[in-house]
């Protein structure tokens, strides 16, 4: 997988728009989304150009943990490793970037469903 240069997420991963970065790895990104739902939400995106999660754990399973992980990571930091975890996939289910992304939710209590 590459950069896709119509992708917006590839462009912030790149570096041509600006993000505010919570956390990267070798093979993760992550930063603040713009619209948040929580006292903290960030979108783990992988580094290269997958368009959906279910993409991501047919070609590279490990890959799929790392976002996991990076989750993880800043649920730890942010709020006592407890967090939400949302993919989208496809248009029919809230996807509106076809770049593989997770949404992490953290930083409060979060209500049920």
């Amino acid at each position: 997988m590459a950069h896709d240069n119509t992708c917006i997420f590839c462009k912030i991963i790149a570096g041509e728009i600006p993000s505010t970065k919570i956390m990267e790895t070798e093979r993760t990104y992550a930063f603040a989304d713009l619209n948040p739902q929580a006292a903290v939400h960030a979108l783990v995106v992988p580094k290269d150009h997958y368009a959906c999660v279910s993409e991501v754990a047919k070609e590279d399973p490990s890959l799929l943990a790392e976002i996991v992980s990076t989750a993880q990571a800043i649920a730890d930091e942010h709020y006592n490793g407890h967090f939400r975890l949302i993919f989208n996939t496809g248009e029919n289910a809230g996807q509106s970037v076809f770049h593989c992304h997770a949404h992490v939710l953290t930083g409060q209590k979060l209500e049920g469903e």
